[in-house]
């Protein structure tokens, strides 16, 4: 069970912010383009950093907390899970933040009035 330790705990930073899609509409999945640029700098750039790293020996994995699939260059798999799903994470995470604030306080005290808006 270990070596899934890596998989898990990026599967339960997904878990916790994915519902942020439809609970709070951040529309991020809505928009792909938006969605790869956010990726592209953090998967090429730090997947290149690793992968120096890995190449001079200044930066390993402990094979116990991995799966030991292992892509061109020795760079866990998890490794690149790891710079796709944590900035995916952050933008939903950002997105949420500032749909909620920037709604107006009327419509906020409206949503906590029960039976809705049309109250005021």
């Amino acid at each position: 069970m270990d070596r899934f330790q890596y998989l898990l705990v990026l599967l339960a930073c997904l878990v916790v912010t994915l519902p942020l899609e439809v609970v709070v509409g951040v529309r991020v999945w809505r928009r792909p383009r938006r969605l790869l640029a956010t990726l592209l700098a953090p998967v090429v750039l730090f997947s290149g950093w690793d992968l120096a790293a890995i190449a001079a020996g200044q930066w390993r994995f402990n094979r116990r907390y991995v799966t030991r699939v292992d892509l061109p260059g020795n760079l866990p798999i998890e490794e690149l899970a790891f710079f796709i799903v944590i900035p995916i994470c952050a933008l939903l995470t950002f997105e949420a933040v500032k749909r909620l604030s920037t709604r107006s306080p009327s419509a906020r005290r409206a949503e906590q009035v029960p039976g809705g808006a049309g109250r005021g």
